[in-house]
């Protein structure tokens, strides 16, 4: 069974919502050493059935030793990794319901685009017929009837890229891995792809979970993330709930552009605590339903994009602090302006230009007022 969550008159997808859902694979205290270095600590974690699930951390977190034991490559040092009812400990690689699609593609440069999808199902030693009808139905996924004779010599970046998922998907894995399957593309061509990816996923009603360190990545695919750290989870979560609602400076920072104030908690009324972040500074805001003890360290972590800048005053604002305009970063749509305090803090706001360049009303070495309101931060305790 599956939960569809109703919102603005949309079905959203979202399984894990639903305690009587159960999962199609499950992570129980899994931890996974070499040696002396531990890799994998003590990590629970379900996934449900046609979710698409990003792993994502920098390098040497842990997330590829999850895929690789998922995979078979590698066993548990202790705990269990559940497909559905099976413990998949004593299952070989090459028996289990579950494909690999790696960075490096693994294409067989002497063979054709339609042998390169045809292999496994060759391997398997499955009907002639069967074999044709799979690999037509596979071409015709990843729109590459046209290529079928090609060698992988004569594809571009992106055309090999489909081949290796073609091949992944021939043989209907229960479980498809993606193993950072667009770092090979440029930034066009990868944010083209993830869509691709996103609508074969949608399509087939498999279930992927991808490995990633690129933040907007797996923020575009990803029905949900967890995002990974020194072999142990952090945060597991819709994007945008890790986007707005972090649960800890690691996360915060780890995912998107953000700015962290650390101070002390003051006091708490209601849903809005008070956070004293410097020597003769007025208090910062921040809507919580959590109950911070006066006194304790904790910090605000706001987005950019939700920091306003003027020269003037605003009339009214929960937080309103006053600097130098530092520096200025120009991506085209957006400017990012580096507001440095008086205490040295630096605070970035972010402006979408509507304007050209040379009607900029705000510039370097500017006097300038950042103020955001006390629900457009987070108060973290970690």
């Amino acid at each position: 069974m599956e939960t569809i969550v109703k919102s603005n008159q949309q079905q959203v997808f979202a399984p894990w919502t639903d305690p009587q859902n159960k999962p199609l694979l499950r992570f129980e205290n899994v931890t996974k050493k070499f040696g002396d270095f531990t890799a994998v600590d003590n990590l629970t974690l379900d996934i449900y059935e046609r979710e698409f699930f990003a792993l994502l951390g920098p390098s040497g977190c842990g997330k590829t030793t999850m895929m690789r034991m998922l995979a078979g490559f590698e066993l548990p040092t202790t705990g269990r990794i559940l497909l559905g009812d099976n413990d998949l400990k004593d299952t070989p690689p090459h028996k289990r319901p579950v494909n690999m699609m790696f960075q490096s593609y693994a294409l067989f440069p002497h063979m054709s685009v339609e042998q390169n999808i045809a292999f496994g199902l060759k391997q398997d030693k499955r009907p002639k017929q069967e074999i044709k009808e799979r690999v037509e139905e596979m071409l015709s996924l990843v729109q590459l009837e046209a290529f079928a004779k090609r060698k992988p010599h004569q594809l571009s970046g992106g055309q090999k890229q489909r081949v290796a998922l073609a091949r992944s998907l021939a043989k209907k894995p229960k479980l498809l891995l993606l193993d950072e399957p667009l770092g090979a593309l440029d930034k066009k061509l990868r944010e083209q792809t993830q869509f691709e990816l996103m609508n074969i996923q949608e399509k087939l009603g498999m279930t992927f979970v991808i490995v990633t360190h690129d933040q907007e990545e797996a923020m575009t695919v990803a029905s949900r993330i967890a995002v990974m750290d020194h072999g142990r989870i952090k945060q597991v979560a819709t994007p945008a709930e890790i986007y707005e609602y972090p649960n800890s400076r690691y996360v915060a920072d780890f995912l998107g552009d953000v700015n962290i104030v650390e101070g002390r908690v003051g006091v708490t009324t209601g849903e809005t605590a008070s956070l004293n972040w410097a020597e003769g500074q007025s208090h910062l805001a921040v809507s919580t339903k959590e109950r911070p003890q006066s006194g304790d360290t904790a910090w605000i972590a706001v987005r950019p994009e939700k920091v306003r800048i003027s020269k003037e005053m605003p009339e009214e604002a929960d937080n309103c602090l006053q600097g130098e305009v530092w520096d200025i970063g120009y991506t085209g749509n957006i400017s990012t302006y580096h507001v440095k305090l008086a205490n040295g803090q630096m605070i970035k706001a972010q402006v979408a230009n509507r304007q050209h360049l040379a009607n900029r009303p705000i510039t370097w070495e500017d006097s300038v007022y950042v103020y955001w309101e006390k629900g457009a931060g987070v108060l973290l305790q970690s």
